[in-house]
């Protein structure tokens, strides 16, 4: 015990001090400072408390001090301490994010770190913590593509009623085609994935040809009709319709979303629509391929089967898609529209007026 001072625990603070070491959500900080407080109160010695805590003798006395002046309170917080290093200026500040909403002088297309640091005179980490207090990313982009069809609203409004309510005794069908997938081999054997290395494959490749799937997503099922074909004609397209009507229900009428490319809407595909007239085409506005389901599907292919894939031959590579069109038809999910089309059409329309604005 140290000489000349008085420390006094009461039952009260006692019972507190106790009830902190015993919880188990106590920050550790907490939990040893109760501790020299409560060694202390059982009259043990300054090298006694040391050994118990593991804590120096400047570290025991300091607390001492602190349960002396502020009670039990005091241990709980930390006094406050001015920083190692000064704020940097609001000025300063203010030109960072100034400048990185601004086009760099030198021949760059955005500000990095390193360069901003060197253009305001401060640290790499200085720049790092004002860009993500300020929300700043300039190394980020977005692509995007604002529709310019003047029926944008109808036909966004014709194809999310078919997602959300579907007609009564019909199918719907969303349409596309994905062009030129490349049948990639690799110009040396890869390493397979194992413990803390991820699996390595050639930066080059040797092409073996494309081939065109032709799929249609059954909007109520999820299931998908695909079609490999060497090209993306006309002629192909009205094959894969005839491929399509040879399995839908006869009684049944057919609804079917597709983009506005240009093959969709051949003077041959038009007479082949007129001659089945359960068909209906319904159009997606321009520039607005997501709005069609299929290009989900496309996208779970290209992720999942082709972008790592190795095929030795076109061949090859149409035996894989079809094998997994297999498998996504042995669990299909029906496809679920979850967007508003009147968030969609005033988002558009705040593109269009940002657009006007800058230009």
């Amino acid at each position: 015990m140290r000489t000349g001072i008085s420390i006094v625990v009461t039952a009260s603070d006692k019972a507190r001090l106790e009830a902190l070491v015993a919880a188990r959500g106590s920050p550790q900080k907490h939990v040893w400072r109760a501790r020299i407080i409560l060694l202390t109160g059982d009259s043990l010695g300054t090298a006694a408390i040391m050994a118990a805590t593991g804590k120096s003798k400047t570290c025991v006395w300091r607390w001492q001090e602190r349960f002396m002046a502020e009670g039990v309170d005091g241990l709980l917080r930390d006094k406050t301490r001015p920083p190692g290093i000064a704020p940097l200026a609001t000025s300063l500040v203010d030109k960072v994010v100034a400048l990185t909403l601004e086009p760099p002088a030198h021949e760059a297309t955005h500000w990095t770190v390193r360069a901003m640091a060197k253009a305001v005179g401060i640290a790499a980490s200085s720049v790092v913590k004002i860009w993500h207090d300020h929300g700043l990313a300039p190394h980020r982009w977005r692509s995007f593509k604002l529709s310019n069809d003047k029926a944008f609203a109808e036909k966004l409004h014709d194809v999310v009623g078919l997602y959300v309510s579907p007609p009564v005794h019909a199918i719907v069908l969303s349409v596309d085609e994905k062009s030129q997938i490349q049948a990639l081999d690799r110009t040396q054997p890869g390493l397979p994935l194992k413990r803390g290395r991820g699996a390595t494959m050639t930066h080059d490749y040797k092409r073996n040809g494309t081939t065109t799937l032709f799929a249609a997503l059954n909007i109520l099922d999820g299931s998908v009709i695909g079609r490999n074909m060497q090209r993306h004609r006309h002629q192909e397209f009205i094959r894969f319709l005839n491929a399509i009507e040879a399995e839908m229900p006869a009684d049944k009428a057919i609804h079917v979303i597709l983009d506005n490319y240009a093959t969709h809407k051949q003077p041959k595909v038009r007479a082949w629509l007129a001659r089945h007239p359960r068909w209906t085409f319904h159009f997606v506005p321009t520039s607005c391929s997501w709005l069609n389901a299929v290009e989900g599907f496309f996208a779970k292919l290209t992720r999942r089967r082709l972008k790592n894939g190795i095929f030795h031959s076109v061949v090859d590579l149409q035996a894989a898609i079809n094998r997994f069109i297999d498998e996504h038809n042995q669990e299909p999910r029906p496809f679920v529209w979850r967007a508003d089309p009147h968030d969609i059409i005033a988002a558009v329309r705040r593109g269009h007026q940002t657009l006007e604005s800058i230009h």
